[in-house]
């Protein structure tokens, strides 16, 4: 039998690659379910500092423009002086949440927010339906 020197072999590498990708697709499925729990030592924190809860503020403006802030009504004209003596008996972290009719004017909205803005209060908040 006689070996002919000038054929090369032919390497046929379909199910190597059939194989990685299973693996592939296997890893891809498994990845995002691995989790990692890594130890900590946390310091021991003061068990004698209590966190003070602070009470949320509720303005209610309907579509007459009357105002009404956590139970008290209060004038338009006059809300951003009134709002500012009222809002002393709150911190500055308090959320603020407004709910305006939807039939109000864009400015007057914005006016209660600048006046709430003014007072101090960060966290302002809008309510909708949604």
């Amino acid at each position: 039998m006689q070996y002919d020197w000038d054929d090369k072999p032919e390497l046929n590498i379909t199910p190597l690659v059939d194989v990685m990708l299973v693996l592939l697709a296997i890893l891809m499925v498994i990845a995002p379910n691995i989790v990692y729990e890594e130890l900590i030592n946390l310091p021991q924190g003061s068990a004698t500092k209590q966190i003070s809860k602070m009470s949320p503020v509720h303005i209610t403006i309907d579509k007459d423009k009357n105002i009404k802030v956590n139970n008290n009504n209060y004038d338009f004209n006059s809300f951003a002086d009134n709002f500012m003596q009222f809002s002393q008996s709150f911190g500055e972290k308090s959320t603020v949440t407004i709910s305006a009719d939807k039939s109000l004017d864009y400015g007057v909205v914005m006016y209660i927010i600048a006046a709430v803005k003014q007072a101090g209060f960060t966290e302002i908040s809008l309510a909708t339906n949604g």
